[in-house]
């Protein structure tokens, strides 16, 4: 049954009202990833979803699967055989554009990049409003 519009408007049923000049962040329960096993193995909420969610957005490539639109995931191949200056400033910026499109990501904090032979690492503090995690990630530099 469709729901009639009444005397003082539509019928709103049990959505929350939202309070003006705030937003409704939406729930973040989800799966929970086993990576080793690459299985699913029950559920996360907040602060272990969304570190869930950045280290999954960190290790799709942008572009690659139909599935997710053109804002989701990660472009590691820009950077492959770059000089290390390029790398340095790029790396940050794919992160931080990947990162930033979940609303659940206030920012990232104390990024730090460094270079081991062929080898670059990226470590970070992402501050999520549930809290803070730290991530790494690590890429194989082919200069």
């Amino acid at each position: 049954m469709i729901p009639a519009v009444g005397r003082s408007g539509p019928i709103k049923g049990l959505l929350e009202e939202e309070a003006p000049g705030q937003s409704v962040m939406s729930p973040s329960l989800t799966y929970r990833m086993d990576w080793g096993m690459k299985r699913i193995t029950g559920t996360v909420d907040a602060l272990e979803a969304v570190r869930q969610a950045a280290i999954k957005v960190l290790r799709t490539e942008r572009y690659e699967f139909l599935i997710y639109s053109a804002d989701y995931g990660t472009e590691w191949n820009l950077l492959l055989g770059k000089d290390r200056l390029l790398v340095r400033a790029e790396l940050q910026r794919i992160v931080s554009e990947a990162l930033l499109q979940d609303e659940r990501i206030r920012g990232l904090e104390q990024a730090e990049i460094i270079f081991n032979g062929d080898q670059v690492s990226f470590n970070c503090t992402v501050v999520t409003y549930y809290g803070n995690f730290e991530l790494r990630k690590e890429l194989i530099d082919s200069v």
